[in-house]
């Protein structure tokens, strides 16, 4: 009952706002409406597929970017997306590998850790960490950013090196088992690492010269 009464406001939503939507009215709806599948999908069975999961969470992410990009007018960028799906799989792995270690400590595992372990999650997560750091720096060097901001974005990477690098080895040296948010919210080097990123392109959009 609750399902469908969401979906009738979700639809009506939309088209009451098809002048605002413009052109880009049925690629919003579309982008909704296979999220809304897709999300099933995991639901009832492929979040117990490996590899898949960990995916359907990443594609997640870049469907609401996707969608918020339409219902705003914006221009997402191709390395934005592609950073976006990276992230996501960053913090879907980083997940699935506390799970398998606190699954090793207490003894009960659940079905959708079938087909994963530690040595595939550290490396898998490496992996996504690496792909992460380049997509942002093609991000900064694309030239819709260069021309938007400025030529000197590009050094805010640093920033963003020295903070996947930190949370590699809260992970792998100091075997963390939180997810990567938990993480985030609990260590002060990636936290103060963040606020200087922040203020860093800040002064790039704001102090161009």
């Amino acid at each position: 009952i609750i399902l469908g009464i969401l979906l009738a406001i979700v639809v009506t939503i939309v088209f009451s706002a098809k002048d605002y939507f413009g052109d880009h009215l049925w690629k919003f709806s579309a982008i909704i409406s296979f999220y809304f599948v897709m999300n099933l999908a995991y639901t009832f069975k492929l979040k117990h597929v490996a590899i898949v999961d960990v995916c359907i969470i990443a594609i997640g992410f870049v469907l609401r970017v996707l969608a918020g990009g339409y219902a705003t007018g914006i221009l997402i960028s191709q390395w934005a997306i592609l950073l976006t799906f990276v992230l996501a799989l960053v913090l879907a792995i980083g997940k699935r590998r506390g799970e398998l270690i606190n699954a090793q400590i207490s003894g009960r595992t659940r079905k959708s850790l079938d087909g994963y372990n530690v040595q595939f999650a550290d490396i898998a997560l490496s992996i996504s960490c690496a792909l992460a750091i380049v997509c942002y720096l093609m991000f900064t060097l694309s030239p819709e950013v260069q021309q938007k901001f400025h030529p000197r974005v590009f050094y805010t990477v640093f920033f963003v090196v020295f903070a996947f690098l930190r949370y590699l080895q809260q992970t792998l040296v100091y075997n963390k088992t939180e997810s990567p948010t938990k993480i985030i919210y609990k260590d002060r080097y990636i936290q103060v690492t963040m606020v200087l990123w922040l203020v860093a392109f800040l002064l790039q959009i704001y102090f161009k010269k």
